[in-house]
């Protein structure tokens, strides 16, 4: 009887372990969408470094009461400039919102806040990108919603423009806001 070796069964078993795999990836309820490991629970540290000129984020105001936003960016993403006059616009309404400045050069994020307005009651610092990956943000732009004790409710990832935007941030702000 012949014997049969182990080259001719593993490509095959590898095979139907990916096909598998990518079954049950792609049977999701929403594949679009990137789970937040921190939906329920309490934020992560943030770093206590300031993008010079700007206040410095503090633990109170992540516990402050008052659903807060955090909002990571960076002067030279354009997704994140997309997003800007938004952002603008919702602290205008009075949402409270804190700026993340991500794997950035001080002076290009200063100088972007000065000409393009500023939309944050504190900006951290974040050059190296740890709070960042403390956060599990991929890259910027990234919004987390957190409720008044800095619980996360809710992580949007890209820019807050469009229908997903629309569709699905919105209604988890309005939702937290208690509109």
């Amino acid at each position: 009887m012949a014997k049969l070796s182990p080259l001719m069964v593993a490509p095959p078993l590898i095979f139907a372990a990916f096909g598998l795999l990518a079954y049950l990836g792609l049977g999701r309820e929403d594949p679009d969408r990137l789970e937040s490991v921190f939906d329920g629970k309490p934020a992560p540290a943030m770093t206590d470094a300031a993008l010079p000129g700007y206040a410095a984020v503090t633990p109170e105001m992540l516990t402050s009461g008052e659903v807060t936003l955090v909002n990571f960016w960076a002067s030279w993403c354009p997704p994140c400039r997309v997003e800007h006059p938004v952002l603008l616009k919702m602290q205008a309404e009075g949402v409270r919102i804190i700026g993340v400045n991500m794997k950035d050069q001080a002076g290009n994020a200063t100088k972007y806040l000065a000409d393009d307005g500023n939309p944050f009651m504190a900006v951290a610092f974040d050059p190296a990108g740890r709070t960042a990956i403390d956060w599990g943000v991929t890259a910027p732009p990234e919004t987390f919603i957190l409720d008044g004790d800095g619980t996360v409710l809710f992580k949007f990832v890209g820019p807050l423009v469009g229908s997903d935007y629309e569709q699905r941030f919105v209604p988890k702000l309005n939702e937290a806001l208690g509109r």
